[in-house]
């Protein structure tokens, strides 16, 4: 049986750059061999399942098709399904965080991000909250994300090695999978 994976595209659709359509999304993830396609939203979100790959492949993947039949450069990130779960059981803001929406999972791309994010880990942020797990690093932004402290200083901090997700966006995508 093939396995789930989730992409998620960093900064699609965002204003007016790096426009694309979620129909497209979905054709050229399924021209690339991968199968029941699904997106989420209108933000680069894409559930799929593959057999045969691993997820850095695949991210590769899907990146370098963005550029070369939709002309968007943008990074990929790709979590298989046993990833996303264990970043969701790993979330240690649910406790204070009463609106999912403001609740942002930023995903590292690699182990040395979050050595260099240990510092602001260990920071007082005041309402806000920020906790560092294996592979994401969790914000709670009761004010908004674009009023976030921390979650200005993670940017900052890790500019385009991240993206990131509301709490209600990343719990959808593990239903999605969940689905089967």
């Amino acid at each position: 049986m093939s396995n789930c994976y989730v992409a998620l595209l960093r900064g699609i659709n965002v204003g007016r750059a790096k426009r694309v359509a979620m129909a497209d999304l979905r054709l050229l993830v399924e021209e690339l061999g991968y199968t029941e396609v699904r997106s989420l939203l209108n933000s680069g979100n894409v559930v799929f399942r593959a057999e045969g790959t691993s997820a850095p492949e695949a991210a590769a993947a899907i990146e370098e098709a963005l550029v070369l039949r939709l002309g968007v450069a943008a990074r990929v990130f790709v979590l298989g399904s046993e990833e996303l779960a264990a970043i969701v059981a790993a979330n240690p803001l649910l406790d204070v965080a009463d609106n999912h929406a403001r609740l942002m999972v930023f995903l590292l791309g690699d182990p040395a991000q979050r050595e260099r994010l240990a510092a602001l880990a260990e920071q007082d942020w005041g309402c806000e909250h920020l906790a560092l797990g294996g592979r994401a690093a969790y914000v709670w932004c009761p004010d908004g994300i674009l009023d976030s402290a921390p979650a200005a200083a993670l940017g900052k901090q890790l500019g385009h090695g991240t993206t990131s997700r509301n709490w209600n966006t990343l719990m959808k995508l593990h239903a999605m999978c969940a689905e089967g």
